[in-house]
């Protein structure tokens, strides 16, 4: 009997007891557990995330993160719990090395240092060059750890140095971090020297077109954001960025109109879980640490610019209380902020997980917590495909068009 024969003989049965006095009982749907799906879904994807600072921490603290660390927000154990399986380890520098002449050196470093965390563990971990990389590696159970380069100071006004770190595996170039640089001005300095991109900040992006490396609008001034969006025909991505409606006033993060010409670009903006950039509370306390954070540096000569990141917190804390936390629903307003404004097309995940500190909200406080994030999307009503594109698919759908076009060049030259 086919299913439509089956449906008619059901409901004539229950129009037939229902004559004879008999009380039909009305089917319940089964209750599901939102937990469990979130586990599943988290499990089930590739989860993406755009910007890990692990190179950096490790540099710092010596830790063997294919097993469980005692300190920091990413170790191999934690991730598989998150389901995370694609982090893009950070090769970040410190924005005062490049008056030193040491970016390059410290770049190159970073990468030894995720190459050697692939070589302890190739059980676990691979470098992934490509979306087909991470595809392949998750199809076999390897994690991926595809390398962004934030802060493009090691670059040192050759492009030459651009096609060398193509070539060790850089797939993404944040332009300028706390300070600007020798290709673009930065959204935390009030030096604007270059009014947005120098112009060999702008010969780069070309570059990165042709070469197929993604450029990072995070940490730029706005100026160099319209620059970029100018000049880039390839799509761009904000790797670890939020929505500036929620911080009025915090360039860092990206305003409504920057948001929506991201995602004309083609590109995605991967939202930052820190405290600080998704809640206003956490932003002013943040504002008024980093403010007497300078203050101290200043006293303190001695002393660089990443101590304002990386150590003068604890300090502030001291006298001034802890920061307050940011929830995860703080972080679930700014995804719908971008598909409201945009599409579900145009958003993804970029924690900063080890970049932040202490600043990360209740609930995301490090690797193993994706599946929180999952589950509040689907108290929200985000659809499974939905979710499993802001986990991960968006950014290889950009990453994908961002080769596509690179492949184009190359083949025209």
């Amino acid at each position: 009997m086919t299913n439509k024969l089956l449906l008619v003989a059901a409901a004539v049965a229950a129009t037939l007891f229902a004559a004879c006095g008999k009380e039909v009982t009305p089917v319940e749907e089964p209750v599901v557990d939102l937990a469990t799906e979130a586990q599943r879904i988290a499990k089930s994807s590739i989860v993406v995330d755009s910007h890990i600072d692990v190179p950096y921490r490790l540099a710092r603290t010596s830790e063997d993160v294919s097993r469980a660390t005692e300190s920091g927000d990413f170790d191999y154990p934690r991730a598989l719990r998150g389901g995370l399986n694609a982090p893009f380890m950070s090769i970040y520098t410190p924005a005062e090395l490049e008056a030193e002449g040491l970016s390059r050196e410290a770049a190159d470093k970073l990468i030894d240092s995720v190459e050697e965390i692939v070589a302890g563990a190739p059980d676990k971990f691979a470098i992934a060059l490509t979306p087909a990389d991470v595809r392949k590696q998750f199809d076999a159970g390897i994690m991926s750890l595809p390398l962004g380069m934030e802060n493009g100071s090691p670059i040192a006004g050759d492009l030459a140095n651009l096609q060398h770190f193509y070539d060790r595996g850089i797939r993404y170039v944040t332009l300028a971090h706390s300070l600007s640089n020798h290709l673009s001005d930065s959204s935390y300095d009030t030096n604007r020297q270059w009014g947005g991109l120098s112009e060999f900040g702008r010969e780069s992006i070309a570059a990165m077109n042709r070469l197929g490396i993604m450029v990072d609008v995070s940490h730029v001034s706005d100026d160099a954001f319209w620059q970029i969006m100018e000049l880039s025909a390839a799509p761009a991505i904000a790797s670890h960025s939020s929505a500036r409606h929620f911080t009025p006033g915090f360039e860092r993060n990206m305003s409504d109109e920057m948001i929506v010409a991201l995602a004309k670009n083609g590109g995605v903006i991967q939202i930052n879980f820190g405290s600080t950039f998704v809640n206003q509370v956490s932003r002013d306390y943040g504002d008024a640490r980093m403010a007497a954070g300078r203050a101290y540096i200043a006293e303190n000569p001695e002393l660089t610019e990443a101590f304002l990141y990386r150590g003068y917190g604890e300090i502030y804390e001291k006298d001034h209380g802890p920061l307050p936390f940011a929830s995860i629903d703080d972080v679930l307003d700014h995804f719908d902020h971008v598909v409201k404004l945009t599409s579900i097309e145009n958003v993804g995940i970029g924690s900063d997980f080890d970049g932040v500190g202490d600043s990360l909200p209740i609930g995301l406080k490090d690797v193993s917590q994706y599946p929180n994030l999952v589950e509040g999307l689907l108290k929200r009503g985000y659809s499974e495909e939905d979710i499993r594109k802001i986990l991960g698919e968006n950014l290889l759908r950009v990453w994908e068009a961002v080769e596509a076009y690179a492949a184009t060049r190359s083949s025209s030259t």
